[in-house]
Order: structure tokens, then sequence, then C-alpha cells
């Protein structure tokens, strides 16, 4: 493969464009004050990232991109969940302690991130850091009458987000529908005590931990605020981490909708299945970079629409390999055709239509092709 080019670095905020650039997402114009607010729902720490993981915090990243090629910054939060019932019994069947293996685990996760060019979010917090603040979440929705205490939980009144199958969704995430002391089955923990081996901390209904949606809820509340102005994430947090997540947010605020545009990233299928733990069928980054550079393993995530559901091959690999390879030849052409590099740049502000980018940047070569490498990270 060629060496990449050494290109200029990407816009930088508050840089003057043209201010009829305005990214559409999910279908609508996404209008941005300065700084733009993303937060990303990342990882639990007790595997290695797959395929999955990797697409989500791509697209996330090239959102951030995007916004920044227009000359607004962004705030973007990651979290982690590092606070969670399945992490404590691995942990624990192997010998650790909890948050001690996290940070293990966390580690090779942000080794595959940055091979993936994949920018350091602005803010990373831990729900063990964020205790306090899922506990004065909790107070907060106490007192709007939605939530209520009983024998050491506290439950968010869930009712008004009733939907077909939600009940089997609630239960595939681990929650217990059937729980006898819940008002209605779609009522879910903010506060759960603890029992025997499970973390605890002191809260005003007896010692516990947080309850997994109330962790988004209050890390996105400490690192920006009442608002966001993208909420990313795969397409299976839809329901019901993301609603219950944004229900919790604006029910404590006032403020609402707790998120202005949601993205995303369609799930990742292998031989007609969906890629999960449970089913053994995950394909690793750390794998997949053995074989092939960085930049390649992002094209092949990137060259798709991010909502749609895609079937991973090991061609596909091969395929983006060699069109990263026909970019770089084309970002070193002569020119400067300034309707290619705005073609480049309206695609990629379209819904983030990076094939079409992609098409025009292979085409025209030159500073048109040097965008989308310097926009996608693909250098």
């Amino acid at each position: 493969m060629a060496t990449p080019l050494d290109l200029s670095p990407e816009n930088r905020p508050g840089a003057v464009t043209d201010p009829r650039e305005v990214l559409r997402l999910g279908g609508a114009p996404l209008p941005l004050t300065v700084p733009a607010r993303m937060y990303v729902c990342g990882i639990t720490p007790y595997d290695v990232t797959h395929l999955g993981h990797a697409a989500t915090f791509v697209w996330a990243d090239t959102v951030a991109r995007v916004v920044r090629m227009t000359g607004v910054d962004t705030v973007v939060t990651r979290n982690v969940t590092d606070v969670d019932d399945v992490l404590t019994r691995i942990a624990a069947e192997r010998g650790r302690a909890f948050d001690e293996f996290g940070l293990t685990q966390e580690y090779y996760v942000d080794r595959d991130m940055a091979a993936l060019h994949v920018r350091p979010p602005t803010h990373t917090p831990h729900a063990r850091h964020h205790v306090g603040h899922v506990v004065r979440l909790a107070i907060a929705l106490l007192a709007a009458d939605a939530a209520y205490e009983r024998e050491g939980f506290v439950y968010f009144r869930g009712a008004s987000l009733a939907r077909d199958g939600g009940l089997e969704l609630l239960a595939e995430q681990g929650d217990d529908p059937t729980d006898p002391l819940r008002d209605d089955p779609y009522d879910v923990p903010v506060w759960r005590p603890s029992g025997e081996g499970d973390p605890a901390w002191p809260s005003p209904w007896g010692p516990g931990r947080p309850g997994w949606h109330a962790e988004c809820a209050a890390m996105a509340l400490a690192t920006l605020g009442g608002v966001v102005d993208v909420l990313a994430g795969g397409a299976d947090l839809a329901f019901p981490h993301h609603a219950y997540q944004a229900a919790m947010a604006s029910a404590a605020t006032g403020a609402a909708p707790f998120a202005r545009r949601e993205l995303r990233a369609g799930t990742v299928g292998v031989a007609g299945e969906k890629m999960a733990k449970s089913t053994g069928n995950l394909v690793l980054v750390g794998d997949l970079l053995r074989s092939a550079p960085g930049p390649a393993v992002r094209l092949m995530l990137l060259d798709r629409p991010w909502a749609q559901p895609w079937e991973y091959r090991p061609e596909a690999l091969d395929d983006a390999a060699t069109l990263l390879e026909r970019l770089y030849v084309a970002a070193a052409r002569r020119g400067e055709r300034p309707a290619a590099v705005a073609e480049v740049r309206a695609a990629l502000l379209a819904d983030l239509d990076v094939p079409r980018a992609l098409r025009v940047a292979v085409d025209e070569g030159g500073e048109a092709a040097r965008q989308v490498l310097r926009t996608l990270a693909l250098q």
C-alpha cells in the first residue's frame, strides 16, 4: 500500500466557513451552537472490542469530525459502565476486583480505538466515580414524583414508555419486569440494594448500587448538562436503554427532548446472525488489525449508510484496503476544483453520506480526495 500523504490538519473550530453548511442527521437539519455536545454510550469493560463496538465509536467520531469540518467545536462524553453485575461476576470468576479488572479491559479497547483513529473523548466518566450523581438523580426524580422508594429500591416510573415487545426487551437487557415490588412492569431501578459480593455505596435508602439506565443519565448530566445535541450508540440501545436514559434526564431537569438527534449505528451480522457475545460469533477488532491497517478497518465500517444493518464478510476488508489505496493515489493528483470539494462536503453533511463522498473523491482526486482523507481520518 502506498504511504499516506502528509495532509494539512482538518479545519479548526472557529474557522470561517459557509453558513449554509448545516449537518443533517436522521433526515433533519441540526443547527449547532458552540460547542456541540455528544454523548456516546460506551463500553462495559469485561471483554475486548468487536466490530459492533467499533462501528458505533467510529461513526460517533465521524459525526464529531464532520461537525468540526464546519468550524464548530465538539465536546464528546463516552462513558465506561464499570458498575455492572455481569462485570462483577466475570471479575470474581477470574479472581479480580471489578474496578481493577475493568481498567485492564478498558486499556485494550482504548488501544483498538487509537488504531482506528477514533479521537479520545473529551470526558470519559466511569460509573463508579459518579455514584453520587446517581443518588442526586434519584433524589430529583423522587421530588418530581417520577420515582418512588420501596425496600431500599428507587424505581423510575416507566409506564409511559410501554411498547409492543418492550417487556421482553427489558428482560433481555437483564431487568426483571415481574419484580413484585414495582407498581408497573415498565418501572426500572434507579437505585438497588446490594447483596453479598456486589459493590455497594451509601445512600439515603441504604447501601446499594445504581441501575444501568440511571448511570448513563447521571453521567450525561454531570458532563454535558440537561440537553445533548447527539446521543449515540448501537441500534440495540434504542430501547430500553436510550429511552429510559432520556426519560430520566428529562424528568429530573424538566428539559426536553434530552437529545436533539440520535445516531444508532446499524447492527453487524455474521453468517446471517447478529454479532453478539451470546452467539459466540464475534469478529474482534484486534484480530482484523493484525492483517490490515487501522484506516482500512475504519473505511470498511464507514463505507455504508450509518443506520443500515450490515453483514461482515472477510473479503470486505480487502475491498476497503483497495479503495483506500485508490484514495491515496487520487489525493496525490494535482487539482483543487472548488465544485468537487463542495460536493464532498455536502455529501458528508447530508446524513453522513460517506459512499457518495468517496465516489467524488476517487473520481475527482486532488483536494476533494484530501478533504475526505482528512475529515474521515483515513490517513
